[in-house]
C-alpha cells in the first residue's frame, strides 16, 4: 500500500495543483495539517483536500483562522489568518474548527499529528526526531517546520513530508512524500511550479508581498 503525505500547503492552490499532478498512482492521500494561511487560495485549497476525502489534522494556522486568534504570529502570518477568515464561506470554517489534533489511519499504522506527538505548536526539527516519539503506530507523520526529512529506526519511521506551499528548508520546489506501507520506506519527492503566478496573485490580494516573494528560495 502505497499513501501520499503532504502538509502545510498554506492557501498555495498552484503548488498544490503541482503535487496532484506530479503524485503517482497511490491508495491514499493524508495531511499533516495546515491547509490554509499565507497564501491567497485558501477556499480552494480546503475545498480541494475535502473533495478527495483526505484524512487531515488540524495546523496552527487551521486553529487561528477557526478560532480568530494569531496573537502570537508575525505580520505575514496574521495577514494570511485574516484574509483567509474573509474569504472562508462558514462551511469551509466548520470543516477547519472540526479538524482534531491527532488522528491514526490505516488500522493505526500512521498516526498524524501537525507539530510534535505531545507539545502543541513545537517545532521538531529532523535532528530531533527520535524513536521515542513512535508509540503504537508504525509511522509518526509531523508537519509545522517545512522542512522535508525522515529517519528509519527499529521502532518505525517518523517524517516530515515538507511543505507543499512554503517549503522553508532551501528548496524552493514543492514538497511532499511517498510512504509505502508494505516495505516501511519514504520516498522523497519534490516539484517545480509557477512561483511568479503566486507572487501576483499575493499582490493581487493586497497581501504582504513578501509571502510571494520568499517562495523563490525556499525560505
Amino acid at each position: 500500500m502505497r499513501v501520499a503525505v503532504i502538509s502545510d500547503v498554506h492557501g498555495n492552490r498552484v503548488a498544490l495543483d503541482a503535487v496532484l499532478a506530479d503524485m503517482p498512482d497511490v491508495d491514499g492521500i493524508v495531511c499533516a495539517g495546515d491547509v490554509v494561511g499565507y497564501n491567497p487560495w485558501p477556499a480552494e485549497c480546503v475545498a480541494e483536500v475535502r473533495e478527495r476525502g483526505v484524512p487531515t489534522v488540524m495546523g496552527n494556522h487551521d486553529r487561528a483562522v477557526a478560532s480568530g486568534t494569531a496573537f502570537r504570529f508575525n505580520g505575514m502570518a496574521a495577514a494570511g489568518v485574516e484574509y483567509t477568515r474573509e474569504v472562508l464561506d462558514d462551511d469551509a470554517m466548520e470543516w477547519l474548527s472540526d479538524l482534531p489534533d491527532e488522528r491514526t489511519e490505516f488500522d493505526g499504522r500512521v498516526k498524524l499529528v501537525h507539530d510534535h506527538p505531545w507539545e502543541r505548536d513545537k517545532y521538531t526539527y529532523p535532528e530531533e526526531f527520535d524513536a521515542d516519539f513512535i508509540e503504537e503506530e508504525d509511522v509518526l507523520v509531523l508537519g509545522h517546520t517545512h522542512v522535508q526529512d525522515h529517519r528509519v529506526f527499529e521502532e518505525g519511521i517518523v517524517m516530515n513530508p515538507g511543505s507543499v506551499g512554503q517549503p522553508r528548508d532551501g528548496d524552493h520546489r514543492a514538497a511532499y512524500a511517498i510512504l509505502d506501507l508494505e516495505d516501511l520506506s519514504v520516498e522523497e519527492r519534490r516539484v517545480d511550479y509557477d512561483i511568479e503566478a503566486v507572487v501576483e496573485a499575493v499582490n493581487e490580494a493586497g497581501l504582504p508581498e513578501r509571502i510571494g516573494t520568499r517562495l523563490y528560495d525556499g525560505r
